[in-house]
C-alpha cells in the first residue's frame, strides 16, 4: 500500500510537470520588470507565473487528500451521544425505474452470475457526471440466470428460469453474491410470450440483508424485519401500493404513516408475532456459482505492508464498521466515491467514535456487504488520524482466502476464520514485518524470529 508521503510527492512531481510554465513565466517576468520597470507586459506575466505557481502545491494536496483519504478529528459525526445500534447499515442507492403499475414484485434466486462487461476508460482519474443515476460506463454488466418465483411462493419451489444481461449499480452487487433479488414481472402481451423480468436494486439490497430493516409498532417496539423474506416482500407490496413509505436510516416507524398503510404494516408484524418467520441464510446455496469478487476491480488482499518507522513509534490497526454508504456521482475505475459513515473502535480502549468521510470504495469489497462492513484501518501512532487500508480489508472480509505455510511446509487454510486473520495482521504489524500477500509463508527468513508466536495464533 503506497504511503501518504509518495502519493503527495507523485501529485507534486505530475502537477509541477503540468504547470512548468508557471515558474518560468515567473521568472521571465520579473527579469523583465527589472530591466524595464516602466512596461505593463513584464508585471502581468510575472503575477501569472506567480499564481501558477501556487497552485502547483495546492493541486499536489487537494489530489493527495482524495485519492487518500485520511480520517481525523474534524470528521468526527458531532451529537454522538445518539447513537445508532452497531449492527445498522444504511445504504443509499441510485434511483431505479419503478416499472409498469401491472408488474409483480416477486422474488428471484440468483442461480449464476459472471461478469459481461465492465471496460471504462478514466483510468485511475475521478470522474464526475450530473444527475442522480449511474452512467453505464462506470455499472458493469452482469449475466444473470435466474429463478423466477410466483407471487405467493417464497421458499424456492416454484416460477420459472430466465436469463439475461442487466446493468447492476456497483452499490448492489452484494444481492447478487448473497443470491436473492426482488424483480418485478410484466404480464406477458400474449399467451406463450416471455415475460419481462426487471430486477429492482435498492429493494434486492433490502431483501439479502445487505441493508438492514427494523419496524417500529405503535406501542415504540421495535422488531427486527432484516432478511425475513416474506415479510419484506409483503411490506414492499404495500409501500408500492401506496406510492412508497418513508425510511429513517434503516427503520419504518408505524406511528408515522397514514392510519390505512400503518394498520396493514401493523398487521404483518402482529401475524409475525404469532407465527414467527426464520430469518433466511446470510447467503443461498451455491454462491461459488455467482462469485463476482475475483472478476471485478480492486485493490488486491494481503496481510499488508508495514512502515518500520510507523511500527517503531507504536502504530497499530484497528477495526471499523460502515453505518453507512450514499451514493453520489463520482466515480473511479475501481470503484464508486461514496459519502460513508464508520464507526472506528480505538486502539486504546476509549468510546468508539463515528466518522464521516468521503471514501473510493473497491468494487471487488461491495460484492460482500452481506456478509461483512468492516474494514481495517492504520492508526497515526498518536491516535489523532486513520487510514483505511484496503488491501488487509479485503483479506479480513474474505475477498481472497488467507493462507499460512508453516515452518515445515504445512499449508494452513484461514478462509474462514477472520479473527486469526486479523490476530496475524496485528502481530506481524508490531513486529515491523510487511506481507504484501494472502499466503503468510513462514519458512522466509525474515519471518523466523515471530515464527513461534504466529504459529501459536494459528493453532
Amino acid at each position: 500500500m503506497r504511503s501518504r508521503t509518495s502519493v503527495f510527492v507523485g501529485n507534486l512531481v505530475f502537477v509541477a510537470v503540468c504547470l512548468s510554465a508557471g515558474p518560468v513565466f515567473f521568472l521571465v517576468g520579473c527579469s523583465a520588470w527589472r530591466d524595464h520597470p516602466g512596461w505593463d507586459w513584464p508585471a502581468f506575466m510575472a503575477a501569472l507565473g506567480l499564481a501558477g505557481t501556487v497552485m502547483i502545491p495546492v493541486l499536489a494536496i487537494t489530489a493527495t487528500r482524495q485519492e487518500y483519504p485520511r480520517i481525523t478529528r474534524r470528521h468526527r459525526v458531532q451529537g454522538g451521544n445518539v447513537r445508532c445500534p452497531d449492527d445498522t447499515f444504511v445504504m443509499w442507492a441510485p434511483r431505479v425505474e419503478q416499472g409498469s403499475a401491472q408488474a409483480q414484485l416477486v422474488r428471484a434466486d440468483v442461480l449464476e452470475a459472471s461478469l459481461a462487461r465492465y471496460h471504462p476508460d478514466g483510468e485511475s482519474t475521478f470522474t464526475t457526471h450530473c444527475g442522480n443515476y449511474t452512467p453505464d460506463e462506470f455499472t458493469p454488466l452482469i449475466r444473470l440466470r435466474l429463478r423466477v418465483h410466483d407471487a405467493e411462493e417464497t421458499d424456492g419451489t416454484g416460477g420459472f428460469e430466465v436469463t439475461g444481461e442487466w446493468r447492476v449499480p456497483s452499490l448492489c452487487l452484494s444481492a447478487i453474491t448473497a443470491g436473492r433479488l426482488v424483480v418485478l414481472v410484466d404480464t406477458p402481451a400474449a399467451p406463450g410470450t416471455q415475460r419481462t423480468v426487471t430486477p429492482h436494486w435498492p429493494r434486492s439490497n433490502l431483501l439479502s440483508g445487505t441493508r438492514t430493516y427494523r419496524v417500529i409498532d405503535f406501542e415504540g417496539r421495535t422488531s427486527q424485519v432484516t432478511r425475513r423474506v416474506g415479510r419484506q416482500l409483503q411490506q414492499m407490496r404495500i409501500s408500492r401500493e401506496v406510492g412508497g413509505v418513508v425510511m429513517t436510516g434503516d427503520t419504518v416507524d408505524l406511528r408515522r404513516l397514514d392510519p390505512h398503510t400503518a394498520a396493514r404494516y401493523a398487521a404483518l408484524a402482529d401475524r409475525d408475532r404469532t407465527v414467527p418467520e426464520e430469518q433466511a441464510p446470510v447467503s443461498e446455496p451455491g454462491e461459488e456459482a455467482r462469485r463476482l469478487a475475483d472478476q471485478l476491480p480492486g485493490e488486491k488482499a494481503a496481510f499488508g505492508s508495514v512502515g518500520r518507522r510507523w511500527s517503531r513509534r507504536g502504530g497499530v490497526l484497528v477495526r471499523g464498521r460502515f453505518l453507512e454508504m450514499r451514493a453520489r456521482t463520482t466515480f473511479q475505475d475501481h470503484g464508486p466515491v461514496l459519502d460513508t459513515v464508520l464507526r472506528i473502535q480505538p486502539a486504546d480502549g476509549t468510546p468508539p467514535f463515528d466518522a464521516a468521510r468521503r471514501l473510493t470504495v473497491p468494487m471487488d469489497y461491495l460484492t460482500v456487504l452481506h456478509r461483512t462492513k468492516e474494514v481495517v484501518l492504520i492508526a497515526n501512532p498518536n491516535g489523532a488520524s486513520y487510514d483505511v487500508d484496503w488491501a488487509r480489508s479485503s483479506l479480513l472480509a474474505g475477498i481472497t482466502a488467507a493462507q499460512v505455510i508453516t515452518p515445515d511446509g504445512r499449508e494452513l487454510p484461514l478462509g474462514e476464520r477472520p479473527d486469526t486473520v486479523w490476530a496475524l495482521m496485528n502481530l506481524l504489524a508490531s513486529h515491523g514485518l510487511s506481507n504484501p500477500s494472502p499466503v503468510l509463508d513462514l519458512r522466509k527468513p525474515r519471518m523466523r524470529a515471530a515464527a513461534g508466536i504466529l504459529m501459536d495464533v494459528c493453532a
